[in-house]
């Protein structure tokens, strides 16, 4: 039921309490960028956020030896823009894709996934937990696909299946330029084609009802686009009578910018400029609460009766005393109901070990 207001009250300002808080608070954004070596991904993270927060960019000295297993690798990064705070951690993965046995090279990626959800979850049912949970899941996965120009590769798909699951992942084609536009385009629908037959469901979800309908039509559009076409480039050329990103090959200048070269305006318009607080949602609201719900699920057969939220009463711990006393110091025998019942372990996930809930923490 709808009512009217008789006169000024003043809920037209929650929107700027909202706003002061979180410009203190700042906001947290994690992105992992997943491919082989030579594909640009520490330059297409640069070049997203205009600035050198990739971790090679960071550790110039270190050189790049394929490990012997995939690794994963993190930084983090304070960056503001107009007021705006934002804590942004990049994990790359180095070694993926790069050995001549490639099997299940997505293993140690999910292992390392749903960690970030462990370490939140073990906060959440924390007895003194922060007020603030740090965030530290992985909000949105880039996968690059090397410009081959034929199709998927199977360890592509079948990287690509796992992943789906438990994170936001975003396809694209890395180094485009290297293909013409009809290759591009050709390689572009053969990738819609592996993904929609082995049934790859790529950020964003079309099954979303909470969007509108221009949010809908949006997403229409990007899911056309899949996978991105782009071109990264930290380098500024001139291009008539000002610099831009772009690539200076023989034959021309490649403008990072530009939609009639590359699509990567449209990947980052969607990361940061339309998607940034939906990646965000998604990541808590559906991939972290199916983990929640897969490790918490062996709690259910709990009886609600052995659970008790109000502390130890001073008159009970008392009488145990002087039932102590009495009997030549021989404690009480607690009742069977005060017993707490072992709680069982948590399952494991994706056939990967995962941390055990310790009882101390429910």
């Amino acid at each position: 039921m709808k009512t009217v207001l008789e006169g000024y009250v003043g809920i037209d300002t929650l929107t700027e309490q909202i706003r002061k808080k979180a410009l203190r608070q700042g906001f947290e954004f994690n992105v992992m960028v997943v491919g082989g070596a030579g594909l640009g991904k520490s330059t297409m993270v640069n070049t997203i956020f205009k600035s050198k927060v990739s971790r090679r960019s960071c550790q110039p000295d270190e050189e790049y030896n394929t490990p012997k297993t995939v690794e994963i690798k993190s930084i983090s990064h304070v960056i503001e823009e107009k007021g705006i705070r934002l804590k942004l951690t990049i994990t790359d993965t180095p070694g993926f894709g790069d050995h001549v046995n490639n099997s299940k090279c997505w293993q140690p990626i999910i292992r390392y996934i749903n960690d970030q959800y462990e370490k939140y979850l073990n906060e959440e049912i924390s007895i003194r937990r922060r007020k603030r949970i740090p965030d530290t899941r992985v909000h949105c996965c880039i996968y690059f696909i090397a410009p081959s120009g034929h199709s998927l590769k199977a360890v592509d798909i079948e990287a690509l299946k796992k992943l789906v699951q438990v994170v936001n992942v975003i396809p694209v084609i890395a180094k485009s330029d290297s293909l013409t536009l009809e290759e591009r385009q050709a390689f572009k629908e053969r990738i819609q084609q592996d993904l929609a037959d082995n049934h790859i469901r790529v950020y964003p979800d079309m099954d979303n009802l909470d969007l509108d309908e221009e949010e809908i039509n949006n997403n229409v559009e990007l899911m056309n686009r899949i996978p991105f076409a782009v071109v990264g480039s930290t380098a500024s050329h001139l291009v008539g009578s000002k610099n831009v990103l772009a690539r200076k090959t023989r034959w021309g200048i490649v403008e990072v910018e530009n939609s009639s070269h590359c699509e990567f305006i449209h990947l980052r318009d969607m990361v940061i400029r339309t998607h940034l607080q939906d990646l965000k949602e998604v990541t808590a609201q559906v991939h972290y609460e199916l983990y929640r719900h897969e490790r918490l699920e062996t709690l259910k057969e709990l009886p609600l009766d052995s659970v008790s939220s109000a502390p130890a009463s001073p008159i009970g711990v008392q009488i145990n005393h002087k039932n102590t006393d009495q009997h030549n110091h021989t404690p009480a025998k607690p009742s069977p109901k005060s017993t707490p019942k072992n709680i069982p372990t948590a399952k494991v996930l994706n056939n990967q070990p995962q941390q055990t809930i310790s009882e101390s923490k429910i």
